[in-house]
This record gives structure tokens, C-alpha cells and sequence, in this order.
């Protein structure tokens, strides 16, 4: 599935990174006094030529006129859905934008591209979504301990089995559950060609809960629907209370659920949400929205004089595991700069199909969202922070 992951998700990275007025951090602006920048609510963001912000503008724009040349070849109208992901459960849109991105330096914005207002399906970039309610779910207590098993909190047969039994809320979010079933249709195995197109997989051995990563949208949207569970309220709500309105987004993105993903909670018919658009529905929203979530992370979950979410949790969702690629709790890591060679190994990014890149880079203070391009964001990227004077 990486193979297959890497070939469909070609990578971007949103360079989220801005300077915190804690004495924590790297970057030159957390180092100072100077005031942190957040934008307001909806269109109310400032922008700044690049030479206010220590930026050379002439190569700016050359990577900006790059950007714009790299647009995916996905067809705009989604026809190669089903044949790449298999059989649809939800909603697709009838078409998308352009390729179309926005970077912000210190906060503010210093390039924008494209129609960054459209909001389109952002495919996996959800799951970096749904691992910041993790996130809140652990910082209100709800969740004592991210190694706790999930069978523990949710007890509607998902995790009876000896096997899923061991299967906790960090297995989860760093795709090592191995967690077995069957769910909306689809199966943990991804063995099918109609039910999973060209991702389809051969069978394979089992393997312990914890020890082996696997890219797995079912295991996933299984995670999601412990997450509704413990919630007992739709988790677009969640988001848009928590997250979505404090940091000033727009009121144009849906998180939409497949037709048949409706589940009872306490005799109540609730949505359960996916982790992607694979198989349609999943977070459809808006670039300039994408920027803000990016730049919360920036922030360590800081968004003016409120922690929306931990700063611990932005540590821990952020530090790779043990198996796998440098992935930390569902967002792709620099770690071992094998990503992004030509990035810091402490940027990070929340990946989508598409591509759909959200890159957050807090040794330059940089946040990037860059959608529907066919390149995996590191020439992009190297563009960009040649642009940052010394």
C-alpha cells in the first residue's frame, strides 16, 4: 500500500511555521518578543509583500510560477474515482479547482494562487483531522491514556475479538492496529478489485496489533466511528466547536459521511465520518481553511491567547513510531529527511490525493497548503525556503 500510497499522493507539504511567544521552539521568531500574528475570522488576513517578511520576492514568485505548472493530471471530473479506489459509498463533487495553493510566512500571507475559496475534497489530509480530535478527546480526559485499548471505552463489538482485543487508541492513529472486520462494506484486507480498484492488495499474514504499519482506510474509518462512539455527537461537530470556529474558518467545508455509514448512538441515527474521499464523502474544505489548520499546528495548538489544542498533543502527533515510514499520529514526517530532502527534518504535513499537501515548516516559519499538483512537494518546497534571506 505505500507503494501505492506514494504513487496517488504525490507529496506536498503545507510549511506551517510561525514564531510562538513561548520560550519553546527554533524558530528566530519565538526567540524574540515580537507580538505572534493570527489572522481574524474569514477573509480578515493580511498580507505582506515578502520583503516585509525576510523574503526574496523575485525568487518567491519564481516558485509560485513553478507551482503553478505542476497541476495534477487527475481528470477534473473525478471519473477515475472508482477505477483507482473502488466501488463508491458516498458523494463526489462534479468537478474540482485547479491546482491552487497560499503560503504564509510569520502568519501572514505572502503568495496565493488559484481558487483557494473552493472548497473540494481533501482526501487523507482528513485523517490528520481526525487525529487532533484524538487529540482533544485525550486533553479533556475522556481517554485516559493513548495506550489504553479501545475496547476498554467502546463496546459495540468491534473489538471483542482476542485479536482486536489488543488494539489501542495509538495502534490506531499510527496505522499499526491490524484491527479485523468488516465495516460499511468494506474489509480490512483491501482484497478485491471492484471493492478497492487498482489499491486492491494480495492476502497476507496477520500480524500483532502494534508491530506492523499498514495504510488502511477501514481500520481507520473504524477508529473514526470509536471516536463518534466516545463523543456521542458527530465529529464534524466536534471540529467545527473545538477547532474550526476558534481559529476563524470559513463556514463553507462539510465533513460528509458514506450513505450507508450511519450508526445507532444512545437511539440516535449519527454520521460516522471516513478518514479520506476514497470511497467519496470524507472533509471537503477550502485552502485558505486548510492554511488555518496548518497554522495552528505552527503554533504548537496555541491560536491567540487560547490553547486550542496541547501543546503536548502537537509533540506527540508529530514524534515518529517504530514501524513504518516517518509517520507520527496520521501526519507524514521529515524526520529522516527522506520525505522532503531538501526540508527540515522537524517540517511535517498532512497528505491528501490528488496531491493535496498542507506543510508546515517551523524552522522558517512557513505554512503551505498546495492542492491538485502531480509532484511530492520537495522541489516545491526547496523553492520556497531559498526565497527566506539569511
Amino acid at each position: 500500500m505505500k507503494k501505492y500510497f506514494r504513487q496517488w499522493l504525490p507529496f506536498v507539504f503545507l510549511g506551517l511555521v510561525a514564531c510562538h511567544s513561548t520560550p519553546s521552539g527554533s524558530s528566530t521568531a519565538e526567540k524574540s518578543d515580537v507580538k505572534v500574528y493570527y489572522p481574524g475570522s474569514g477573509d480578515d488576513w493580511q498580507r505582506k509583500n515578502p520583503e516585509e517578511v525576510g523574503m526574496d520576492p523575485q525568487l518567491l514568485a519564481q516558485a509560485v510560477e513553478y507551482a503553478q505548472t505542476q497541476e495534477t493530471k487527475w481528470p477534473r471530473d473525478f471519473s477515475n474515482q472508482e477505477e483507482v479506489f473502488g466501488k463508491l459509498l458516498g458523494p463526489i463533487p462534479k468537478d474540482r479547482a485547479g491546482t491552487n495553493g497560499i503560503i504564509l510566512k510569520n502568519g501572514y500571507i505572502v503568495a496565493e494562487w488559484g481558487d483557494t475559496k473552493r472548497a473540494d475534497p481533501t482526501y487523507s489530509i482528513a485523517k490528520s483531522f481526525l487525529s487532533t480530535i484524538l487529540g482533544l478527546t485525550l486533553d479533556k480526559g475522556m481517554i485516559k491514556d493513548i495506550h489504553d485499548p479501545v475496547g476498554q471505552y467502546i463496546k459495540d463489538g468491534g473489538y471483542d475479538s482476542e485479536h482486536n482485543r489488543k488494539v489501542t487508541w495509538h495502534h490506531h492513529a499510527q496505522q499499526t492496529s491490524e484491527w479485523e472486520g468488516k465495516l460499511f462494506g468494506k474489509t480490512h484486507t483491501f482484497v478485491g478489485k471492484e471493492e478497492f480498484g487498482s489499491g486492491e492488495r494480495k492476502p497476507r499474514e496477520f500480524k500483532e496489533p502494534g508491530t506492523f504499519y499498514e495504510y488502511n482506510d477501514v481500520r481507520i474509518n473504524r477508529f473514526s466511528l470509536s471516536l463518534l462512539r466516545l463523543w456521542k455527537k458527530p465529529l464534524p461537530e466536534v471540529l467545527k466547536e473545538h477547532i474550526m470556529n476558534p481559529i476563524g474558518a470559513s463556514d463553507t467545508w462539510q465533513y460528509l459521511p458514506y450513505k450507508n455509514s450511519y450508526v445507532d448512538v444512545d437511539g440516535k441515527q449519527l454520521p460516522s465520518v471516513s478518514g479520506g474521499t476514497r470511497w467519496g464523502g470524507g472533509l471537503w474544505i477550502n485552502t485558505r481553511d486548510e492554511a488555518r489548520f496548518g497554522y495552528l499546528f505552527l503554533r504548537k495548538g496555541r491560536w491567540k491567547n487560547k490553547q486550542i489544542i496541547s501543546e503536548k498533543w502537537v509533540q506527540q502527533a508529530t514524534t515518529p513510531g517504530p514501524h513504518g515510514p516517518d509517520y507520527g499520529y496520521l501526519w507524514w514526517l521529515n524526520t529522516q529527511k527522506k520525505q522532503w530532502p531538501s526540508a527540515p527534518a522537524t517540517s511535517f504535513a498532512a497528505l491528501g490525493a490528488g496531491s493535496n499537501t498542507i506543510w508546515v515548516d517551523p524552522e522558517h516559519d512557513i505554512v503551505v497548503v498546495w492542492r491538485w499538483h502531480q509532484t511530492n512537494g520537495d522541489e516545491f518546497f526547496r523553492r520556497i525556503i531559498a526565497a527566506v534571506k539569511q
